[in-house]
């Protein structure tokens, strides 16, 4: 998700749910306490949940017809207890749930906070596997301006989870660290089409409607599920070493979009140039008329706002590092997953780093400028937000609000900082290790600090603390003239 300077008229934020959207659970006698739970993470504490680990999801969507009417669902869950469990605790709000099912046996369950929590007829026993199917609405409606989830477009929905989103289309551990493979069916009427991450593998048609399925074959967090349904024309191309590239567009904006659309396998083949081969079995980009404030890198089928391709104040150079940014992020974020919402840096420092090297080698926008400005400001940037690698909790509501400067620009700094430090064979060796030996997992910032020292061989441990942890920028190597701007009082609060 790139945070850009392009004009918003209005900005909808994919995550502000927290204060918005009341939870519809319908309880059946679920036994009391049933309390909340999370994975601890420092800025999500009551996101996720302990006690198991996700295999595989299953789901199952059928679209009213209406993007202003709930859809009816069933989401199947595949996973595994690692510890003893009286109950289990889904992340999920603003649905209504029909019935649960534990391993096939009706189960009880109540809405508490944003959890669903199930009580099975038997405690589960450690290390077992177990199957829950909840069949439940997906309201793609929310109160006030919050939006979240579900983004409703001109001719239908997408989808943009991020950071904690998914819950409110289906249940789930919806944390990046428990990633799963996923299974998605979707049943739409006549004339719409449904597009999902992964490969398409099989379409049924039925009197008046037809049914996609689509099925990852590497594992996928919450955040970065994609689902597309509208008027919309699927176009196929082929990208390096026959990468199948299948992109979503407006079916009436094909043609006009279609320039945009050819890029991609370049770019593609640009990334590979930097990091190594494509992680995934397919990418694309789809393309929403809709208004969110954002592009977002969902897994091998990044969403982009029809406005960013038609708008003429955006310079060709400009729309391209755009989709180069969340081209990225399918190695940096997506293959490899942050382990904590505070590691969120490493997604989106290293997607703006390619983006700015992009803009540099292909349209001569040098990178040493935008860093120096960075450098200028980066003292703000963490005022207002944190370090890179703490950044502050988000106010209540706002938990898009983590997506700040200093995770962007801020964090690209850093790696800027860590280039001029090791030298530029070593900075790029890490590179190419860090998303081959984490591939399709997770990694924190400490795991990024372990794979440096050990590529630079020596100890970069004081060096990554005073650039991503303390409150004040460290002197640039290299460029001891770059100076940060003074912090008024003010900011710092």
């Amino acid at each position: 998700m790139p945070l850009t300077p392009r004009p918003r008229s209005r900005r909808v934020q994919a995550a502000l749910l927290a204060s918005a959207v009341s939870v519809c659970l319908i309880a059946a006698s679920a036994p009391s306490p049933a309390v909340p739970l999370g994975v601890g993470d420092r800025l999500f504490p009551h996101l996720g949940n302990p006690g198991y680990d996700v295999l595989s999801y299953d789901l199952d969507f059928t679209y009213p017809g209406s993007n202003r009417r709930p859809l009816t669902a069933v989401t199947t869950i595949d996973a595994r207890t690692t510890t003893r469990l009286e109950r289990i605790n889904l992340d999920f709000t603003h649905g209504k749930v029909d019935s649960v099912e534990v391993d096939g046996a009706p189960a009880a369950f109540t809405g508490v906070g944003e959890d669903l929590v199930i009580t099975p007829d038997a405690p589960l026993t450690e290390g077992s596997r177990t199957r829950i199917t909840v069949r439940h609405t997906s309201d793609p409606v929310y109160t006030g301006d919050a939006e979240g989830g579900w983004v409703r477009t001109a001719d239908g929905l997408a989808m943009a989870n991020q950071a904690d989103a998914a819950h409110v289309v289906f249940p789930c551990n919806d944390h990046p660290s428990d990633k799963a493979m996923f299974t998605v069916r979707v049943t739409v009427p006549d004339g719409y089409t449904a597009v999902s991450n992964g490969l398409a593998t099989g379409t049924d048609r039925a009197p008046g409607t037809t049914t996609w399925t689509y099925r990852t074959q590497h594992p996928m967090a919450t955040e970065l599920a994609q689902i597309s349904i509208g008027r919309s024309a699927v176009l196929h191309r082929t990208g390096p070493h026959r990468l199948p590239v299948r992109d979503v567009v407006p079916a009436k904006d094909r043609e006009k979009l279609e320039p945009w659309l050819a890029k991609t396998p370049a770019q593609i083949e640009w990334m590979e140039g930097k990091v190594g081969r494509y992680p995934f079995e397919t990418y694309g980009v789809l393309i929403a008329e809709a208004q969110t404030g954002f592009e977002l890198e969902t897994q091998t089928l990044s969403l982009f706002e029809r406005a960013l391709f038609v708008r003429p104040e955006y310079p060709e150079w400009y729309v391209e590092s755009i989709m180069v940014h969340e081209l990225a992020h399918q190695w940096f974020g997506n293959s490899v997953s942050p382990r904590t919402w505070s590691d969120l840096w490493l997604n989106e420092g290293h997607a703006t780093w390619y983006e700015a090297l992009y803009a540099e080698e292909t349209a001569g926008r040098p990178m040493a400028a935008r860093m120096k400005a960075a450098y200028g400001a980066s003292d703000r940037w963490r005022a207002a937000g944190g370090p890179p690698a703490a950044p502050k909790k988000p106010k209540d509501g706002q938990k898009i609000g983590i997506f700040r400067a200093n995770v962007y620009d801020g964090a690209a700094l850093f790696l800027y900082a860590l280039r001029q430090e090791i030298g530029a064979p070593a900075f790029a060796l890490l590179q190419r290790a860090w998303v081959t030996v984490h591939r399709d997992g997770v990694a924190s910032t400490a795991d990024f600090q372990e794979l440096a020292s050990k590529i630079a061989g020596r100890d970069l441990r004081d060096f990554f603390h005073a650039w991503l942890y303390e409150v004040r920028t460290p002197p640039m190597p290299g460029h001891p003239d770059w100076k940060s701007a003074p912090v008024e009082a003010s900011a710092e609060r």
